[in-house]
């Protein structure tokens, strides 16, 4: 089966931002089929709204990994997202949530402060958080 990652906005952005590293070589293993990116309509719009805060609104990379990738959109209702609220601060409810309701393999994400290292979110999700280098690291361990 297809490994599923959700993909939060600060790799899309950081892939978007960057034709090198390790968030644009899971947009390329996705392309490739090697596994799916789950994303919701919130990560979407908040990476729009921070790539087109950029003086060279790298929008246009965005538009193409998103046309090449392989993607299933996931949102969480809203209880889902007040239940999140209570384990993460507000702005990442809808992540953590949406997360949980997809049922993925794994959260990707930049975001030391909120989301990385903290185990009480892995428990609640039912899967591992970890930085775009370290599922990479992952996903071809485990070919």
């Amino acid at each position: 089966m297809t490994p599923r990652l959700f993909i939060d906005s600060s790799v899309l952005f950081s892939a978007a931002n960057s034709a090198k590293g390790h968030a644009r070589d899971l947009m390329t293993m996705s392309a490739n089929g090697e596994i799916t990116l789950v994303l919701s309509n919130y990560v979407l719009r908040e990476t729009i709204r921070n790539l087109s805060q950029l003086k060279q609104a790298p929008l246009e990379a965005f538009e193409e990994i998103l046309s090449n990738a392989t993607i299933e959109v996931v949102d969480a209702g809203k209880q889902a997202v007040v239940d999140a609220g209570n384990l993460v601060v507000l702005k990442d409810a809808p992540i953590i949530a949406a997360a949980k309701t997809a049922r993925v393999d794994m959260l990707v994400s930049l975001d030391k402060k909120h989301i990385l290292n903290h185990p009480e979110l892995e428990s609640y999700i039912k899967a591992s958080i970890v930085t775009p280098a370290e599922a990479f690291q992952k996903l071809k361990a485990s070919k």
